[in-house]
């Protein structure tokens, strides 16, 4: 595991957003692994800013999204579609076709869940995840006990998560209690990752994840079978290391 230390939100995009350009320059039909909420927003910034001012196309690159919330439709200005379509996908020259995100809002759910694993094994694998961390260590939308073989499922959120996403929606009880997320094992097949970590009040998970036990009760925890995963964390997240 390599630990890129930054001074803050600003440089840790800046760091993981030079990362994923120099990767789309070698490889144009890089498989990306994106994910959604406040972590990764500075990073679309500046792929978008790198795409306008140098050109990078996105044309072959084919996008695939950790998770969705269900219940919500793709218009919902609280679903990860809208989230990705404003955020990303409509200042790039990325096809549309090659931008994949769960449906939430699919009739049959589980049936949902092994399209999307087998729409990954199709595109040949990620090449590149994008991962942030929640406050129990979550990722994706694994909440603590997730197995760690556990491929793309339907997923009952945790309070706390469900609480800490309540700043996007005008309050809790909006807050869906369900999402489909790709599952630790689906997210530990890709070739490489980038867990993103910033702010003080993710220091704690941070220091878990670095100096902790690995335990299904801390999903972050299984990143360390991973041989390839890069942390950048800014200072805050960096206080208790």
């Amino acid at each position: 595991m390599k630990l890129i230390r930054t001074e803050n939100y600003t440089e840790m995009s800046l760091e993981a957003g030079k990362i994923i350009v120099d990767k789309i320059r070698t490889n144009p039909s890089l498989t990306l692994g994106l994910a959604t909420g406040s972590s990764p927003k500075g990073v679309y910034d500046y792929l978008i800013q790198d795409h306008e001012e140098n050109e990078t196309t996105y044309k072959q690159v084919k996008s695939v999204n950790l998770d969705e919330y269900i219940g919500l439709s793709t218009e919902d200005p609280n679903s990860y579609h809208y989230f990705m379509n404003q955020t990303l996908f409509k200042h790039l020259d990325i096809n549309d076709n090659q931008t994949h995100i769960p449906n939430g809002a699919a009739s049959d759910l589980e049936q949902e869940c092994l399209r999307y694993e087998q729409l990954i094994k199709e595109l040949g694998g990620i090449d590149l995840q994008l991962l942030g961390i929640g406050q129990n260590g979550h990722i994706g939308f694994n909440e603590p006990g997730t197995p760690f073989t556990s491929t793309t499922h339907i997923v009952t959120l945790a309070q706390n998560t469900r609480e800490a996403n309540s700043r996007f929606f005008n309050s809790l009880e909006e807050v869906p209690t369900h999402a489909i997320t790709m599952g630790i094992a689906s997210i530990l097949k890709s070739k490489e990752i980038l867990l993103l970590v910033s702010g003080e009040r993710k220091a704690e998970a941070l220091y878990k994840f670095v100096n902790g036990e690995i335990s299904e009760e801390f999903p972050a925890s299984a990143l360390k079978y991973h041989s390839n995963v890069t942390v950048i964390a800014d200072r805050d997240a960096l206080k208790y290391i």
